[in-house]
């Protein structure tokens, strides 16, 4: 059977010529000549960039999550809090730059998730479902370099999904509303490029929290060869953590689950910050992220690719 006539030709012109591309480029540069020594080249990662943005759905994926920052400053604009609720949404009128924090805290328990478990998904089974991974895996790149190279392409996702989300919502907090000193949520006041630094520092967190999400996600995506069946798996995984999490009578094991310490990122903006809860979600994440990530590379490496 001829290529043309294998799965791989419902893949659109784009992505066929950068698989094309990185398969020729990782054996042009992946070996020196005899005698030379093994240089490194990003070529098969930045081609892995190029399929995840430049694909038209993922830019529709993070147009929608810009638009609840649109909604969320609107809103406020036209009828301002009153008094009460969570201290991000209420601090929006004072400085723009809450309108970000509060953009997390809405994005992240369902938004920014299923972002990132479409691409996880997509990594492993969605190159399997078009057919195309025996012919990634034909070039002397290796397994264990392209599994880290889907995982890299993941988090960089995460974090401009986060940023993107951040930038839009400050951006237009800060037209509407101003900005000027940063009160932290100890009530004390910090200079402007203070508090944009804290929310910097909180969107890193969030890349954490769903880099730990996306490494759950590429182990489920070596188990199969459905992304949509991969992406579904991923989000019941993360919604049934914060269903557990939100039960008091499994208090027991909730710093145990994958989302506990997600919305920790709120201890950043206080004055001093504090580490009680930001730390522990770190090792959280850095827990899952070697367990699943270990775990995929011993599947992905281990597997018999027929498609």
């Amino acid at each position: 059977m001829s290529p043309a006539n294998t799965p791989a030709g419902r893949r659109s012109a784009d992505e066929t010529r950068a698989v094309e591309t990185s398969a020729g480029e990782a054996r042009s540069t992946d070996h020196e000549p005899a005698g030379g020594g093994r240089r490194w080249s990003t070529r098969l990662f930045r081609s892995e960039l190029w399929l995840i943005f430049g694909r038209r759905r993922n830019w529709v994926g993070l147009a929608v999550l810009c638009s609840l920052p649109i909604v969320i400053n609107v809103a406020t604009k036209v009828s301002a809090p009153t008094g009460g609720g969570p201290d991000f949404f209420v601090n929006i009128t004072s400085n723009g730059l809450f309108a970000a924090l509060a953009s997390l805290v809405l994005e992240l328990p369902l938004f920014l998730p299923v972002a990132v478990a479409a691409i996880s998904a997509d990594a492993i089974a969605g190159e399997a479902n078009l057919g195309t991974l025996r012919y990634l895996l034909a070039v002397p790149a290796g397994r264990t370099r392209l599994l880290a190279v889907k995982f890299g392409a993941i988090i960089v996702f995460a974090l401009v999904a986060t940023l993107l989300v951040a930038v839009v919502a400050a951006v237009l907090g800060l037209i509407l509303f101003g900005g000027g000193p940063f009160t932290t949520l100890s009530g004390t006041a910090i200079p402007f490029g203070s508090g944009a630094l804290r929310v910097l520092l909180a969107c890193l967190y969030v890349t954490v929290m769903l880099a730990a999400l996306g490494a759950v996600g590429l182990f489920v995506s070596t188990l199969t060869e459905q992304p949509i069946g991969a992406t579904i798996a991923i989000l019941v995984l993360a919604l049934g953590s914060e269903i557990a999490d939100a039960i008091p009578q499994l208090h027991a094991i909730h710093p145990y689950l994958l989302t506990h310490y997600w919305l920790s990122f709120g201890d950043l903006l206080r004055d001093p910050m504090a580490f009680d809860r930001t730390v522990p979600g770190l090792l959280s994440a850095a827990a899952y992220i070697a367990i699943f990530a270990s775990a995929a590379w011993a599947r992905f490496t281990g597997r018999d690719v027929a498609s």
